[in-house]
């Protein structure tokens, strides 16, 4: 079994009744998902599971710094994250519906609650960039304004 699916919970084998766990996407998590803009981080998150006969309320905190790649300079930079998200099972099943598989991939919730609190923007605060590509950036910048189009 891997680290991964370490986080995965089987709620046919739970008991009914308030179970909690603790989930870390580190560098290695991360690095394992396909096509993300997330390079790396540490990220712990607490879960609180209140599982009862037909549904479930699930209580996701989480905390950390996630690095990505700034969009001014390209080079790697942290973004503290803090959120926490409550999460109900549909009272109508579906196909879809993690009642009717019967599992919750923690880690998979937990990410989805750092992706939605990374800035659609994210950059360096003024200076922090790296100063060579600043420099470039400077140099090719246009500073006369653009010429108005008279239709």
């Amino acid at each position: 079994m891997s680290e991964k699916d370490h986080y995965i919970i089987d709620l046919k084998r739970l008991p009914v009744g308030r179970h909690s766990f603790d989930i870390t996407l580190d560098d290695g998590f991360f690095q394992s998902l396909e096509k993300t803009e997330v390079l790396g981080g540490n990220v712990e998150a607490q879960a609180t599971l209140n599982l009862r006969e037909e549904d479930y309320q699930l209580n996701i905190a989480v905390h950390g710094t996630v690095v990505v790649v700034c969009d001014r300079c390209l080079d790697p930079m942290d973004i503290e994250i803090e959120d926490e998200q409550e999460i109900w099972s549909d009272e109508e099943e579906n196909d879809q519906s993690p009642m009717t598989n019967h599992q919750l991939d923690l880690s998979w919730l937990a990410y989805e609650i750092v992706s939605i609190n990374i800035p659609i923007v994210h950059s360096h605060q003024a200076g922090e960039c790296n100063k060579q590509m600043e420099l470039l950036l400077h140099d090719h910048l246009c500073d006369e304004p653009e010429p108005e189009d008279n239709i």
